[in-house]
């Protein structure tokens, strides 16, 4: 069971060592090891897929939520962009498409090709797109 110990028990059996006290700067890897071109991609088929409802079903009172649900995806998308470019400084940077290619990245389930992860990446948002399509289809097909 557990029993509560108050700060001088604690501290009679603690070792203190006091160059441990020195703190190293905290690195932070925020790139998660995907290409550029990889998030490019899925913000092109987010925007793409409401640019599809926007010509599909154009009519003047969308225009107000369609530019909200821009804005909040260009957002989604800028905010994670300069996150990556914010302080402190540190050593990791996105990686290339050629390095990503040979390398894969690593995943909480082992090592991930670069076409695997690339299919993961933007397997959603293409079907996201081609859901739209459809809509917008058979709403043609229906008019």
């Amino acid at each position: 069971m557990a029993e509560r110990l108050t700060r001088e028990a604690i501290a009679e059996q603690a070792t203190v060592h006091p160059e441990a006290a020195i703190h190293a700067p905290t690195t932070v890897d925020r790139s998660f090891e995907l290409p550029t071109a990889l998030y490019a991609g899925t913000a092109v088929c987010y925007l793409a897929f409401m640019a599809v409802m926007a010509v599909g079903f154009g009519n003047p009172a969308l225009i107000l939520p369609i530019a909200i649900i821009v804005f909040f995806l260009a957002m989604a998308f800028g905010v994670p962009a300069m996150w990556m470019r914010m302080g402190p400084d540190h050593s990791q940077r996105l990686a290339s498409w050629n390095r990503f290619r040979r390398d894969g990245i690593m995943t909480a389930f082992g090592r991930s090709t670069s076409g695997a992860a690339t299919i993961q990446v933007l397997i959603l948002p293409v079907l996201i797109l081609l859901w739209g399509f459809g809509v917008v289809t058979i709403a043609a097909v229906l008019r």
